[in-house]
């Protein structure tokens, strides 16, 4: 049976009538704040989270405070139990929408839920024993690269929240060539097409780009004249605080580069902002045109409707985000393609795949270009020929390549053990063969060798 819950406790943006700021808070069904949940609303405030982090947190919180008042529950001494009993409502109850809540979105609320009473177990303002029983050790078996996982292991276990959803990971959804020309076709205004190639170049959130200043876009070959050491044109991203409450997500600041596109339809949209609102007087780079206040800064809702009529005139989903996807897409895609279109006759017998892992190497001074993607790699060498072993038997040969003192290749073969240390006297000597490996066979990057002896 489904669970019902009145609409007891809600969330509200309040305004400060002394500065003007605005802070959110959580209101009982008397419509008085709740106290312990304007506390830990204020310290998110002062521990500089994002003004989107604290609304969502004060949604979730009234929810689970609207449930505890409609199930008698005393959320103060809540049980595990009774946790486990709103997880499940919240799985089993639709949203607003009417969608029933995801996996991700369920342990969105449980995790604002804990963050709650954590705060209030260390404020003194419930026991300690609420909060211990939220979380409960468990041990890594597999962990990420470079954790540290101790000299006996001791590190492996770790504190992991009690309660979870299954929730499942999405694929990032990409526009293909095809599609994002046809969002291009479909822009009307020079703001409109600058909006959509920055974010398609550089791959910026749509909130980096709503905060972007002119000072920010450094368009020039060389900007060490501005003081600025980074060489191209490259754009800044920064985390401030913005009039239009625009906000970078990550606090670290970087710089993206800025291709030729970015270039010349920020030069046109430039002439079409001086044409429509002159002299603004406003900083930031995307303000608004065509509906007053002309020059004010472009906003969330601005954004949003502008890519819901993209998406109505296209046929198919336009969202900010998806074009962030695609610029990671087409940078991955172009760098494997462009180190799998090398030619090398000792290593045309590889896969394309393998020839990316072998040749990824980046010219000096050269950067990834994919900014907090994630998506830089380790240059290859011709070391990474001792990790591409045949698999062939419980004991097989692998195959290394070295240079001789007259420059040339030289092909050696390694006896090796399925062990991960070659025990001694299992090593034969090189054959001295010379050449490209045309007889090898399929092969596992990544397992272990050992090294040839004969150099």
């Amino acid at each position: 049976m489904t669970e019902s819950v009145g609409v007891a406790f809600r969330a509200e943006r309040a305004v400060s009538p002394l500065d003007g700021s605005e802070l959110w808070v959580v209101l009982d069904p008397e419509l008085v704040p709740h106290r312990e949940t304007s506390e830990f609303l204020r310290f998110l405030h002062g521990a500089g989270r994002s003004p989107h982090t604290i609304r969502a947190y004060a949604g979730r919180a009234a929810l689970f405070l609207g449930w505890c008042q409609a199930q008698g529950v005393d959320w103060r001494r809540i049980s595990l139990g009774d946790l486990a009993r709103f997880k499940h409502w919240v799985e089993a109850t639709p949203a607003g929408t009417g969608r029933h809540r995801s996996g991700s979105t369920v342990n969105a609320v449980l995790t604002a839920v804990c963050e709650l009473l954590r705060f209030c177990a260390r404020a003194g303002l419930i026991g300690q024993a609420v909060a211990d029983r939220l979380s409960e050790p468990r041990w890594l078996r597999f962990t990420p690269p470079g954790f540290d996982t101790g000299e006996s292991g001791q590190f492996r276990t770790v504190r992991a929240r009690a309660l979870k959803a299954r929730a499942e990971t999405p694929f990032p959804e990409a526009l293909t060539p095809e599609q994002a020309e046809t969002v291009l076709g479909c822009c009307r205004t020079p703001r409109e097409r600058f909006l959509v190639i920055l974010l398609h170049d550089t791959g910026l959130r749509i909130g980096e780009a709503l905060g972007l200043r002119r000072a920010d876009m450094h368009l020039l070959p060389d900007s060490r004249s501005l003081g600025c050491a980074t060489v191209g044109a490259h754009v800044h991203v920064r985390h401030r605080a913005n009039p239009n409450g625009a906000l970078a997500k990550s606090r670290f600041p970087r710089s993206v580069p800025a291709s030729d596109a970015v270039l010349s339809s920020y030069a046109d949209y430039q002439h079409e902002r001086a044409g429509l609102a002159g002299d603004d007087g406003t900083d930031l780079v995307l303000v608004n045109l065509y509906h007053e206040p002309t020059g004010a800064p472009m906003t969330y809702r601005s954004a949003k409707r502008f890519f819901d009529r993209l998406a109505a005139e296209c046929g198919f989903p336009v969202r900010p985000h998806m074009l962030r996807h695609t610029a990671a897409t087409n940078w991955e895609v172009s760098r494997i393609a462009s180190d799998a279109s090398f030619g090398s006759s000792r290593e045309h017998a590889l896969p394309a795949v393998q020839h990316a892992a072998l040749r990824c190497r980046q010219p000096a001074g050269r950067h990834g270009g994919c900014g907090d993607l994630g998506l830089h790699g380790p240059p290859g060498s011709d070391a990474t020929m001792m990790q591409l072993i045949p698999l062939r038997g419980p004991h097989h040969h692998g195959a290394c390549w070295h240079r001789d003192a007259s420059g040339s290749s030289r092909l050696h073969r390694v006896h090796h053990r399925p062990a991960r240390r070659a025990a001694p006297g299992r090593h034969r000597r090189c054959e001295g063969r010379a050449g490209p490996p045309h007889h090898w066979p399929r092969y596992a990057p990544g397992l272990a060798t050992s090294r040839c002896r004969c150099t």
